[in-house]
């Protein structure tokens, strides 16, 4: 309850309720399930859907503090398979406390950018990574390529591939890999935002830019 305290201070949203159901035979002693749901509302005129995206708009990404929650069956597995020592150093902390880091939450820096120009569109990279995520705020006729090297991968995920044997375009499906979300905006804007965004306290990359595409549906690609 304190991380979902937390969760909602760095969003902006109010805790207003809630219940712990009892439902004896379905939960074993010791055993407990946590569930919850936001609502949010914005003016019609403001809505952020991608319609306005067209090639040659710039993508920046956010980075993310780590795994954010998705993606964690796939971590117990390589876990499991691995056996690593969870409380050996790793990269400045444990590897634990690296794989347990708590979701990063753009809402307020984003919402400031929203103030000061014209955002086209949001990716937030949940399940699904990079190439199931980015297609769904993209118009038809259009594509995202993004990247690779235009950041930094977290040694996390480095430490996951290799422990996994995960091929590169699974970890672009199942992890994020180091971004947590992205602005599409048109390339005149993208400077400012960064700037903005930096002042913010996010660290920023312009991980890559849109394309024409005839292809029947919008989609995502990583290259090198």
């Amino acid at each position: 309850m304190r991380g979902i305290a937390r969760g909602c201070e760095l969003a902006g949203c109010a805790l207003i309720g809630g219940e712990t159901a009892e439902m004896p035979g379905m939960y074993p002693p010791g055993e407990y399930d946590l569930a919850g749901f936001c609502v949010g509302v914005v003016e019609k005129e403001r809505i952020i859907d991608g319609r306005s995206i067209v090639p040659g708009d710039v993508l920046l990404g956010l980075a993310s503090s780590g795994a954010h929650s998705n993606g964690y069956s796939l971590i117990r597995k390589i876990i499991e398979h691995a056996k690593p020592d969870l409380g050996a150093a790793f990269h400045g902390r444990s590897l634990g406390e690296t794989v347990l880091e708590p979701t990063r939450i753009y809402v307020k820096p984003v919402l400031a950018l929203a103030e000061r120009l014209p955002v086209k569109g949001l990716a937030h990279i949940t399940g699904g990574g990079l190439t199931g995520n980015v297609p769904r705020v993209l118009p038809q006729g259009t594509r995202a390529v993004i990247r690779s090297s235009a950041w930094q991968r977290a040694p996390l995920f480095d430490w996951l591939q290799r422990e996994g044997g995960v091929a590169e375009s699974e970890m672009h499906r199942v992890f994020n890999c180091g971004i947590g979300m992205v602005i599409a905006l048109a390339p005149e804007h993208a400077a400012e935002a960064a700037r903005l965004l930096g002042e913010a306290g996010e660290t920023v990359y312009e991980i890559g830019a849109i394309e024409a595409f005839s292809g029947a549906e919008p989609e995502a690609i990583v290259v090198a």
